[in-house]
């Protein structure tokens, strides 16, 4: 029987993550202090896990995983299987180019995002702290950290961006479920959440908005530590059991990619599949490509300035050297609202910098986006969610253009996460009543 799933024993779960920093072209860019008001840094250091500070600024190779987190990994459902899409490649009478997907939808909450939240969520236990708060824009990592903070007895407060609250309803109930406390943002329970709703009672938010309603909120409420879901190094380097494990799974079948795409907004899962890629490229021990699918509303890395900023819209982080497209920058709401962020990464904006990583644009109205999504039901049988979707588009567009052109390649899609949350999207776009 020909086998197309790819599987790690239990045994194979890595035990450390990789931190590419050391491994790049020149030193990552230090964060900065703003010329003017109170010091940044010190505000993270009230506001954070002192573990993922302290992660933020690793400059070693490998981070030991905790037994605790690799035990909260198990259960999760890790290792992942990899996938060879040969539905997909026969529907696209594909011959000199081998298709592979990475199956991060499996998880509890149906996205990669449970790889850091439980990590995040353990160091915070570990300091004591009662309640995780944080922000979230498709709702994938409001709800992993969610599943994360009941997993290891803690309360959650998470700030969701109203322009998807509003029709994400069964998501929403989803972390109720598991005890969050859930609020469309902006809103009335920070100070800049109200200074907001001021000025515009239907103001539909951002990220960037949700970001700083929960760092305020945790600075604000005792036994509170505000946990991001993508841009900064802790997270990238939590999220690279991705990529580990994908390379084991490419060994065992003898293959390896050529070309690593992944959608970007942050750029959390990108970062997880491609860095460990990455790493050895940059050591010389592989050859590969990699392209980060972004949607036209928040085009960072096509876009973007390469330069100091902050990471959040009320200037509560410190400056960060990123991609980034400004951070009050208004970008128009999206389906795959988890990709609608002004910057993204350091780590990841360091390699576009080098032109380690290109990037390209899909157009927001994600017609495209989501007619790949179908292709990809109807062939491999996994409904994904629309971020996930401009992985395939790009997937399915390289895949093309390399048989156009008679190239053997092999390309690496990472499947970020589900879409059985998202069908309403799908109805919408895909004009299905």
């Amino acid at each position: 029987m020909e086998k197309n799933q790819i599987a790690l024993s239990i045994d194979d779960l890595p035990t450390k993550w990789y931190n590419i920093a050391p491994d790049l072209p020149e030193p990552l860019p230090a964060p900065k202090e703003p010329e003017s008001g109170p010091s940044r840094m010190e505000f993270l250091g009230k506001t954070m896990t002192h573990e993922c500070l302290k992660q933020e600024k690793a400059t070693e190779r490998w981070t030991p995983i905790p037994e605790e987190i690799r035990s909260l990994y198990i259960q999760a459902g890790r290792p992942r299987p990899l996938y060879r899409a040969k539905r997909l490649e026969k529907h696209l009478r594909l011959r000199n180019v081998r298709l592979y997907y990475k199956r991060e939808d499996l998880s509890p909450t149906g996205s990669h995002k449970v790889n850091t939240a439980l990590a995040q969520a353990y160091y915070a236990a570990k300091e004591g702290k009662t309640t995780l708060v944080t922000e979230t824009g498709a709702g994938q990592w409001g709800s992993a950290l969610s599943y994360a903070a009941t997993v290891m007895g803690l309360d959650c407060v998470v700030f969701w961006v109203r322009a998807v609250y509003n029709w994400k309803t069964d998501r929403r109930t989803l972390m109720k479920l598991m005890g969050a406390e859930v609020h469309s943002s902006p809103s009335k329970e920070t100070n800049f959440g109200r200074s907001l709703l001021a000025k515009n009672s239907n103001h539909q938010g951002s990220l960037g908005i949700a970001v700083s309603e929960g760092l305020e909120y945790a600075e604000t409420h005792d036994g509170s530590v505000y946990c991001l879901g993508s841009v900064l190094n802790h997270v990238l380097i939590h999220q690279s059991i991705i990529g580990l494990e994908s390379i084991k799974q490419f060994e065992l079948v003898d293959d390896s990619p050529d070309l690593i795409i992944g959608c970007l907004g942050g750029g959390s899962n990108f970062g997880g599949i491609a860095l460990p890629f990455a790493g050895e490229v940059l050591q010389k021990k592989r050859k590969c490509e990699f392209l980060a699918a972004q949607s036209e509303a928040a085009p960072n890395l096509v876009k973007g300035e390469y330069r100091y900023d902050f990471g959040d819209v009320a200037e509560h982080t410190p400056l960060l050297k990123m991609f980034t497209l400004g951070h009050k920058t208004e970008m128009v709401p999206i389906k795959a609202d988890g990709l609608r962020y002004h910057a993204a990464a350091p780590l990841i904006s360091a390699l576009r910098h080098h032109n380690l990583v290109k990037a390209i644009a899909y157009p927001a109205n994600e017609k495209a986006i989501f007619e790949a999504a179908r292709i990809f039901l109807q062939t491999e049988g996994w409904l994904i969610a629309p971020e996930s979707s401009y992985a395939v588009r790009a997937g399915i567009d390289e895949a093309l253009k390399a048989e156009k052109a008679g190239k053997e390649k092999v390309i690496c899609m990472n499947i970020s996460g589900h879409g059985f949350l998202d069908l309403q999207a799908y109805k919408e776009k895909l004009s299905m009543e």
